[in-house]
């Protein structure tokens, strides 16, 4: 039976923790030059609605380096462009490639992929969740502060800005792991209802999941910040008004001095230097982010080979 990833909510805490073990052994494999082609003779098909650089690079190259080969679709020069209903070009697709990638707008869309298409679809980005991002971002965490940092009680998290589809997933994290997480969210920015409502019913019991106002409040004495842009793709007429919004909300020096001494910052790129996060934190001595974009190719690689590879 195939596996999608739609959300983190399609893996448990075993099946993200055994994620991240075999990244790190991909990772060690790719820099020892050690050849693995378990997807030899696979195509992934790649549908973006989307402007990307992450995570084209990544799945493709990750797919190149397993072995397979990586088609990639746009919106315009394919025939989604002209109309074609999704449900048609799901099946479609799975009749020339294994699995499918998807990095749109609407949540829907990746789940009416998913329904019809019956090879493993991923998903690459939606409005709502980025799971690969967060795998990838929990991944750094593993290498930088050790394994036990993602058990109940290790190391505790902030997110810093809107609630959005990266704060989503976060949350998705901190429920199925059983993590500390504070977000700090402007008011009339938190995250969605439903996401905190199913977290919050679903959760290890050990997990804490809260929202505050005040960044100070999310950020003392945590080990790991997150952050991201304040106005998404799609989001950019809003630019203004979020700033505004977001005064204060400004990942910088004077925060990181009341985080815990070995603080880590995450950011998933593209960053807006002097907004969500400043020059000297985003290239000063906590930063893990360069790392984190690295970190992209090698969970998917290890997503790709536990979703595609023949049994």
């Amino acid at each position: 039976m195939k596996k999608d990833l739609l959300s983190l909510w399609d893996l448990g805490a075993d099946e993200i923790r055994s994620l991240m073990r075999r990244a790190g052994e991909l990772k060690h494999m790719r820099a020892m030059r050690q050849m693995h082609e378990p997807l030899a003779g696979m195509t992934l098909g790649m549908i973006f609605e989307k402007a990307s650089t992450r995570t084209r690079v990544s799945f493709e190259v990750g797919m190149y380096e397993l072995g397979g080969h990586a088609v990639y679709l746009a919106t315009q020069g394919s025939q989604i462009g002209r109309g074609e209903p999704l449900r048609d070009t799901a099946r479609v697709l799975a009749g020339y490639c294994h699995g499918i990638v998807i990095r749109t707008f609407g949540h829907d869309v990746a789940e009416e992929l998913a329904r019809f298409a019956p090879v493993p679809v991923i998903n690459g980005l939606t409005d709502l969740s980025h799971p690969c991002q967060v795998l990838a971002d929990l991944f750094t965490v593993w290498e930088r502060l050790g394994p036990g940092a993602l058990d109940p009680g290790g190391a505790r998290f902030a997110w810093i800005g809107d609630g959005n589809n990266m704060a989503h997933s976060w949350i998705e994290a901190a429920a199925i792991l059983g993590l500390d997480l504070s977000l700090a969210c402007p008011e009339g920015y938190d995250p969605d209802a439903a996401v905190l409502g199913r977290a919050r019913k679903n959760a290890d019991w050990r997990a804490h999941i809260d929202v505050v106002r005040n960044p100070a409040e999310a950020t003392r004495g945590r080990a790991v910040i997150s952050t991201d842009v304040w106005a998404s793709m799609g989001e950019e007429g809003e630019q203004a008004a979020r700033v505004r919004a977001f005064d204060g909300f400004t990942v910088d020096d004077k925060l990181l001095q009341i985080a815990a001494p070995e603080v880590m910052v995450l950011h998933c790129l593209p960053a807006h230097r002097g907004e969500e996060i400043t020059e000297s934190v985003l290239e000063g001595p906590h930063s893990a982010v360069f790392q984190q974009a690295e970190n992209r190719l090698h969970i998917q690689k290890a997503i790709l080979e536990r979703l595609l590879a023949p049994r």
